[in-house]
C-alpha cells in the first residue's frame, strides 16, 4: 500500500517510521534539511526509538520534496503539519492543513486523506463542505514529546472519524486503523469510530484534562509554598486514592511544549457560544502560577537570574511555549538582570537575554539558577537553585 505523510515533526516522522514497516511511505516536508536527514537515516526531531529504527529496521521509506510523486496514486494522504494558535483569530491556524489538503485532492482525487494534524472541533466536515471532497477522514494522535514512535508502537487508542452513515469511508476508516494496528507491537489496542468532530473533541478534551491536572498541582503546590507545608506529603497522600492515583503530578513552574497551551485555547475558543467555568479558568490557572513562580523570585531580590535550561523535558530540544519563558519575561519586566544556560541553542542570546555557553561561568555569575526540571548538573549548587521539581521526572 502507498501512503503519502505530510509534516516531518515529531508526529509525521513517527508516523512514516511505523507505517514502513509494512508500507511503501513517502515522508513529505518543505524542509530540505529534514528531508535529507531522513535520507541519511537521521531522524529529524529527538526520539530515540526512531533513531533506532531509522538506523537499524528494515523501512520502504522514501523522502521527498516531491508532492506530486508522493501523493500520485496513494492510498492515504496523510496530514501532520503543524497548526499554531492564532490569539488574533482566536483559533488554530489551519492554513498549512487546508493547502496540502487542496492540493492533496488536485494531484490524487481518489485517495483518502487523513488528517492527523490538530484542528479546532468541527474542522474536517468544514474542509468537506467547502470543498466538496468527501474521501477526508480525522485521526487524533496521542503522542509524547521525545517517545512518539514509542506511544505508536504502544498505543493507548486508535480512534478514526468519519461522516456517519457513510459506508464507504466506514471501510477506509477501518483500513486505516488496521495498519496502525499492524505497526504497533501491542497486540490489541481499544480502536474507535465515531463522527469526525467528536475524535477532534477527544484530542481537545484529552489534551485540556491534562492541562487541569497539571495546573491542580501546581495551585496544591503554590499553597504549600506558602503555608509552610510540604508539597510531597500532600500529593502522595492524595495519590494513593486510585481515583486520582500517583501519575502526572509533579508540580512545575506551568504547562507547556508544543500541545497543551495551544489546545487548551482553542478548546476555550469553541466554548464561546457555551456555559463554562473550568475551561477557562485552566487557560488563566496557568498565567496565574507563572505569575507566582516570578514573584517568589523576585521576593529573593537577586541581581541575576540563571535560567536552567529553556526545554521543557530531558531530552528535548523544544522550548515552544515553555513556561520558563514566561517567567524570564515576567523577571526581565522587574529589572531583573537574566542570563540562560541551554546547550540546544547557538545564539548568544535569546528573547535578549544572554547565553551563557559554560555551565561553570553561567553557574558563578547566577544568584539564583530557576529550573522547571532538576538535574545533576546542578547538584553541586541546589542552595542558589529554585525548583518545584519534587519527582525528578517529567
Amino acid at each position: 500500500m502507498k501512503i503519502a505523510i505530510v509534516g516531518m515533526g515529531y508526529v509525521g516522522t513517527a508516523l512514516a517510521v511505523l507505517l514502513s514497516q509494512y508500507n511503501e511511505v513517502h515522508a513529505v516536508d518543505i524542509d530540505a534539511e529534514k528531508i535529507n536527514l531522513l535520507k541519511q537515516k537521521i531522524s529529524p526531531v529527538i526520539d530515540r526509538d526512531i533513531e533506532r529504527y531509522l538506523s537499524g529496521e528494515h523501512l520502504n521509506l522514501y523522502p521527498t520534496l516531491d508532492t506530486q510523486s508522493a501523493y500520485e496514486n496513494a492510498d492515504f494522504i496523510v496530514i501532520c503539519t503543524p497548526t499554531d494558535y492564532d490569539p488574533e483569530l482566536d483559533h488554530f491556524d489551519t492554513s498549512s492543513v487546508e493547502s496540502v489538503a487542496k492540493q492533496a485532492m488536485k494531484s490524487s482525487p481518489s485517495s483518502t486523506i487523513i488528517i492527523k494534524s490538530t484542528v479546532p472541533i468541527g474542522f474536517t466536515q468544514e474542509l468537506v463542505e467547502s470543498t466538496g471532497y468527501d474521501n477526508i477522514l480525522f485521526s487524533p494522535e496521542f503522542l509524547r514529546e521525545g517517545q512518539a514512535l514509542y506511544d505508536n508502537l504502544f498505543p493507548s487508542r486508535i480512534i478514526v472519524g468519519f461522516p456517519e452513515n457513510s459506508e464507504y469511508l466506514h471501510g477506509k476508516a477501518t483500513e486505516f486503523a488496521d495498519l496502525l494496528k499492524l505497526g504497533a507491537i501491542s497486540d490489541d489496542p481499544p480502536i474507535l469510530f465515531m463522527e469526525s468532530s467528536e475524535a477532534e473533541s477527544v484530542k481537545l478534551f484529552a489534551n485540556t484534562y491534562l492541562a487541569m491536572r497539571v495546573a491542580f498541582f501546581n495551585e496544591l503546590d503554590s499553597y504549600a509554598e506558602l503555608c509552610g507545608l510540604s508539597t510531597a506529603h500532600i500529593i502522595k497522600g492524595i495519590g494513593f486514592d486510585p481515583r486520582i492515583g500517583n501519575h502526572y503530578n509533579n508540580p512545575s513552574f506551568g504547562y507547556g511544549g508544543y500541545c497543551l497551551p495551544k489546545d487548551t485555547k482553542q478548546l476555550r475558543a469553541n466554548y464561546k457560544e457555551v456555559p463554562n467555568n473550568i475551561i477557562s479558568a485552566i487557560v488563566e490557572a496557568n498565567r496565574t502560577r507563572k505569575d507566582f513562580i516570578a514573584q517568589r523570585v523576585i521576593e529573593r531580590k537577586p541581581e541575576t537570574v540563571g535560567i536552567y535550561r529553556l526545554t521543557m523535558k530531558t531530552d528535548s530540544d523544544n522550548f515552544k511555549n515553555s513556561s520558563v519563558l514566561g517567567i524570564m519575561k515576567r523577571l526581565r519586566e522587574a529589572g531583573i538582570n537574566v542570563i540562560v544556560f541551554e546547550p540546544t541553542l547557538d545564539e548568544k542570546t535569546v528573547f535578549n537575554s544572554k547565553v551563557i555557553e559554560d555551565l561553570s561561568e553561567f553557574k558563578t555569575k547566577s544568584d539564583i539558577i530557576i529550573a522547571n526540571r532538576y538535574h545533576d548538573d546542578i547538584s553541586d549548587v541546589m542552595d542558589t537553585v529554585y525548583t518545584r521539581d519534587l519527582w525528578k521526572r517529567d
